[in-house]
Order: structure tokens, then sequence, then C-alpha cells
């Protein structure tokens, strides 16, 4: 087939070279890594909603950073090391507050023990002691670390909004919780 017709079928052969790249690129790339990082990050997510604080508090590194751009509480926050996300997170998001958070879209770039990763945030909260909604929307820029036990832990977590909102619930008044995992339950004497 003459060059002309070839690239016109194939288009130009750096196609074919950024292919080759790419098949090169992912065999040097740590899979392991990938898919633990990802677990670590699910797990935080899943303790922080569950309010597993245990569990929370080892998806961090000690000398953990946190940077929450929520304007929900005022300014965003800026927490140093993981006793301080911990306790933040145990004394702002105890059982009067339910949440869910979502990440997706993940974006890891692994170098040997260190990584970096982006993530897309959708989360609620719903405060009831103050009749409140907030949805919102980020993406996660986060830096993660391989420990001496070798399980890898986020080192560096925080987002800038993308979009906050909140709604009154004095302003649905339809609006009722049908299930509270942390609710008194009726059935229990002294809850």
């Amino acid at each position: 087939m003459p060059n002309a017709e070839r690239e016109g079928r194939l288009g130009n052969q750096n196609v074919f070279l950024s292919m080759a790249a790419v098949s090169s690129r992912l065999r040097r790339m740590d899979l392991n890594a990938l898919e633990e990082i990802r677990q670590v990050k699910y797990r935080y997510l899943r303790c922080l909603d569950l309010k597993d604080w245990d569990g929370f508090a080892d998806t961090l590194t000690e000398d953990a950073l946190g940077a929450y751009g929520t304007r929900a509480v005022g300014e965003p926050l800026r927490l140093e090391g993981r006793d301080a996300i911990v306790g933040y997170m145990r004394d702002n998001l105890g059982p009067e507050i339910t949440t869910v958070h979502f990440a997706g879209q993940p974006e890891i770039r692994v170098d040997g023990d260190t990584a970096e990763g982006t993530w897309c945030l959708e989360d609620t909260v719903i405060a009831k002691a103050f009749r409140v909604l907030i949805r919102g929307s980020a993406f996660y820029e986060e830096t993660y670390r391989r420990c001496a036990d070798g399980g890898w832990r986020i080192s560096g977590i925080g987002y800038e909004r993308t979009y906050e909102y909140s709604i009154s619930l004095d302003d649905v008044p339809s609006f009722r919780l049908l299930a509270d995992r942390w609710a008194p339950s009726p059935s229990r004497p002294g809850t």
C-alpha cells in the first residue's frame, strides 16, 4: 500500500509510537500499588462515613496534612497530623451528622514508595441538629506514602470545592429520614 494511502487509513505513525510508549509504561507501572492506593482511599471514605475512627486513623500517616475546602464551617480547614485530622472529624461528625462520600475517576501516579492522586468527590451531609442538608463536589489532591509495614497511607489530602450548597430542612417540610443508622433505637432502654 502506498505511503499516502497508508497514512490516510492508519493516521500518522506517531499514533503507533504513542501506543508503544503507553504499553511500555503500563509494564513498568506498579499495578499492585495502584490497587492498594485505591483501597486505602475507599477505606478512608467508608470509615469516615461509618465513624470508624480507628480504621479512619489507619488510612493516614502520622504526619498527614489535611486541607479541606469546605465553606460550610466558615473558612477552609487546615489540619496538621493524623491526630488533628481524626480528632476534628470525630468531634464534628458525631451521630447527629450523617455523611456519605463518593470518590471516583482516580488519576494516580506512583513513584517508588510515594504517589500522588486526584479524585473526583461528591458528598452529602445531613446535620439533623442544625436542620440542614449540604451537598457538594470537589477534586481531592492527595499524596501517599508506603509505610514501614508495607501498607500505603494518605500523607496529604485536600480539596477545593467545585461547588457546595446547603438547604434548610425547614424549607422542605416533607423531608423525613426513613433510616438513620445513628438514631437512638426506641426498643433499647436508655437511648
